[in-house]
């Protein structure tokens, strides 16, 4: 199971990564497509979306600095708290997120069109509930 696991997410990353690059993004680093797309849905503090990728502190920080610096992250003061710092998707970091989106809509699509509709639910739902088992693990 983990190899498959291993195998289908190069699938999505193949597809997220020839969509940036055939848009422009190329110079997206590592994870900055994970945190873009997070950032775009909205309603997760980026605390939470740095935790989920398992990197130290000052990992996070270069990789958000690094998005500041290519221009698809904006960072402010926070109005409410001047101790906080707010991210906020640019215009082009806007794109990039919509262009991932596009790109992992294309995968879900094949794959639905493989295996059929039932399938990918039964899989969703078995991969939100080994998800689970590490929440409770942990």
């Amino acid at each position: 199971m983990p190899a498959l696991l291993r195998a289908a997410r190069g699938t999505y990353r193949a597809a997220v990564r020839e969509a940036l690059a055939g848009s422009g993004f190329d110079d997206l680093p590592r994870d900055g497509s994970y945190v873009l797309s997070a950032i775009a849905r909205g309603g997760v503090p980026l605390a939470e979306v740095i935790a989920a990728l398992g990197v130290s502190k000052q990992a996070a920080g270069a990789l958000v600095d690094s998005l500041v610096v290519r221009g698809y992250l904006d960072r402010a003061v926070d109005p409410a708290d001047r101790r906080r710092l707010v991210v906020s998707l640019t215009d082009r970091g806007g794109a990039a997120a919509a262009c991932v989106r596009s790109a992992v809509a294309a995968v879900d699509e094949a794959l639905e069109a493989a295996v059929g509709p039932e399938q990918v639910r039964c899989t969703r739902a078995a991969l939100t509930a080994l998800v689970s088992l590490k929440d409770r693990r942990a």
